[in-house]
């Protein structure tokens, strides 16, 4: 049988099912239809997607595709996930279908899901918290710190300085600490992941974790897909990738000189993401979505920093300070998410199994104590974007299993130095850059 959408999903006099093909559902992709399939299960969420607690963008992106993988990924208690899919039901693939949609390796599907299973089975997705108090110890440890100094030895440019470089390190650290909260990373429950989330990103940070979570799952979910993935949402600054850069060259879009984009990165890219960008982001965000929890507790932040630094510097020399640290953070941030991701490959969306979209656009750098603390773990990307509710702790152990899969079904699996890492970002944002001036005076 071939129902229409509108066939009610069991007939209570018959108890049958309706079934579809993968073309059927593939049909349901657009903004007001919207189907997906879960373990073979085809579920209509086109109502249910504006309260997608992950945001209506993520769930959104897996419309008229099999989402199984990514419904695993991002879950930490997927029985109690499935109460919420019960009644979104409307029926099952056809018997004759395969499990896969898009052609994707049923094979490398099912020893992924044996890897998964593996992972849960060995308790890899267990966090410790002594790790997380110890480090979010450190974090308190050097704003204790950073205030003590100025208290003990006063204001001098120099001890200004070795202030704002701790502020800037317990800053970024904390960043890192926010991203595992925000992955449900570190406590049993969600709610308690999400609860601490808003102490560390708001208090600590000044920042929304709703703004965080719906930009950061989407990224996620579609890493390096263009139009689905926000952190390659370039607003015509650079140009990314092999493809857009042509496309843009084509089409004569010349927004920016981006043959010179490698050079211009320096000055637009480290030094403003951070204050300038996300900032205006946040708080537009948080105003316009009405997000006042949020921003009571990025509010506590600021009236917190003012309150410590305000009997040393005044209000302006607190605001000059507070840019300072947030300039300092900055390119920090940007050097360790970008070399990541950046000189990976983009497009649009493929279709892709979970394993090869994420290590296609994804790849890791050394492991060393340093590397380990300084990128917050984000130096094992691939072990964090193939399981993202892991704890990092355990990412080392299981890098090994993951490599060997990706040798089996012949996956490349990317290791680089950090100064390698480092310099692929600048590389490919001149190759990128070639490409457009290339198709532009050419095409």
């Amino acid at each position: 049988i071939h129902p229409n959408k509108h066939q009610p999903a069991e007939e209570s006099h018959h108890f049958t099912i309706a079934v579809y093909t993968w073309e059927e559902v593939q049909r349901h992709s657009h903004r007001g239809d919207q189907w997906l399939v879960i373990d073979r299960k085809v579920y209509n969420i086109t109502q249910w997607a504006k309260r997608h607690p992950g945001g209506i963008r993520v769930i959104s992106h897996f419309a008229g595709e099999d989402a199984t993988e990514a419904f695993s990924a991002f879950h930490l208690d997927a029985n109690f996930v499935r109460k919420f899919l019960k009644p979104l039901l409307i029926g099952e693939l056809a018997p004759t279908e395969p499990s896969q949609d898009h052609g994707k390796n049923a094979a490398l599907v099912q020893d992924f899901q044996a890897l998964r299973d593996h992972v849960e089975r060995e308790g890899l997705l267990r966090a410790r918290l002594l790790f997380f108090s110890l480090y979010l110890g450190h974090i308190l440890l050097l704003e204790a710190l950073a205030l003590g100094l100025l208290w003990v030895w006063g204001t001098s440019w120099s001890l200004t300085l070795l202030c704002s470089l701790m502020l800037a390190t317990s800053q970024a650290q904390a960043g890192w600490l926010q991203h595992d909260y925000g992955h449900l990373s570190v406590c049993k429950k969600s709610s308690w992941n999400h609860k601490l989330h808003k102490f560390v990103i708001g208090h600590l940070k000044g920042a929304s974790a709703n703004w965080w979570n719906h930009r950061h799952f989407q990224h996620h979910a579609k890493p390096n897909v263009f139009r689905k993935d926000p952190d390659i949402n370039s607003l015509h600054v650079f140009v990314l990738g092999d493809t857009q850069p042509v496309e843009y060259g084509i089409k004569k879009l010349k927004y920016m000189p981006y043959h010179h984009q490698h050079q211009y990165f320096f000055l637009i890219g480290p030094p403003l993401i951070v204050p300038v960008f996300f900032n205006i982001q946040i708080f537009r965000t948080m105003f316009s979505q009405r997000d006042w929890v949020d921003l009571a507790w990025s509010m506590s932040f600021y009236l917190r920093f003012f309150c410590c630094y305000y009997p040393f510097f005044g209000f302006f020399g607190s605001v000059a300070l507070i840019s300072f640290v947030r300039f300092l953070e900055s390119h920090w941030f940007v050097w360790v998410t970008q070399m990541n991701h950046l000189p990976m490959e983009m497009d649009h969306e493929r279709h892709q199994d979970w394993l090869t979209m994420q290590l296609s656009a994804t790849c890791n750098i050394e492991q060393s104590t340093f590397n380990d603390w300084f990128s917050g773990h984000l130096n094992f990307q691939i072990e964090h974007h193939l399981f993202p509710t892991m704890p990092r702790h355990n990412y080392h152990l299981v890098a090994p299993l993951v490599r060997a899969l990706c040798e089996k079904h012949g996956v490349p699996y990317q290791v680089k130095t950090l100064k390698k890492g480092m310099t692929d970002v600048v590389r490919s944002l001149k190759k990128s850059g070639d490409l457009w001036l290339d198709a532009y005076l050419h095409k």
